[in-house]
């Protein structure tokens, strides 16, 4: 028999069923993004030079390094869920920041990473010495020609080391055919000018030793 209270009962038993279902849906989609960010593997033959987690490996040069830490001192670089973000800066009071790696690297190397820069964003990969300009290309330039940049979505630089030179591209695309870079150094990144430039999945294989 349907009376009123038992009409109710039933329309908060399905309400509450609902919410149920929709908080599982929620916690299940972050669930996930989570675990794709931390089960990424490097390409057979290379190595991870970020862990994902916090910025481990990392240093400012002549100042702090970063093992253990999710962020740098100034909060200019930053680790979310698989994800390093170089931030903005207040370009009356903070300088350009650059973060770079405890190791160096004097054999020649492949570097690859992938890249998601926002709207007219500036940053830079430094090779040793030398910085690739990694920016939203299409509105920032230098490299404004690109047809296979996707703005305000994930991109690869791949950079390949001889001697004292390195081939560039990005998603297969030439960005520098032969930048002069120093003997020996490490690999660093920029933060400039914003609002974000987010890195992921920043891996190196060694080759042989330069001759």
């Amino acid at each position: 028999m349907n009376t009123p209270a038992t009409k109710i009962s039933r329309q908060r038993f399905l309400s509450g069923l609902l919410l149920s279902l929709t908080a599982l849906v929620v916690s299940s989609g972050c669930s996930s993004t989570g675990s794709m960010a931390r089960g990424w593997q490097p390409d057979p033959g290379f190595e991870s030079l970020f862990n994902g987690k916090d910025l481990t490996g990392w240093q400012y040069k002549g100042g702090d390094t970063f093992d253990g830490k999710a962020a740098s001192t100034d909060n200019r670089f930053t680790v979310t869920d698989g994800i390093m973000t170089a931030h903005d800066r207040d370009r009356r009071t903070q300088p350009i920041r650059q973060l770079w790696t405890i190791r160096t690297f004097p054999n020649d190397f492949i570097l690859k990473l992938e890249f998601r820069a926002g709207v007219n964003a500036d940053s830079g990969i430094f090779v040793r010495s030398t910085q690739l300009q990694c920016r939203d290309y299409l509105i920032a330039g230098p490299y404004k020609n690109l047809k296979l940049y996707k703005p305000q979505d994930w991109n690869q630089i791949e950079i390949v080391v001889h001697g004292q030179t390195a081939h560039c591209t990005c998603n297969g695309e030439l960005l520098e055919d032969a930048m002069k870079i120093a003997v020996n150094g490490g690999i660093g990144l920029e933060a400039d000018r914003g609002p974000t430039m987010d890195y992921r999945h920043i891996e190196i294989k060694e080759l042989a030793t330069a001759k």
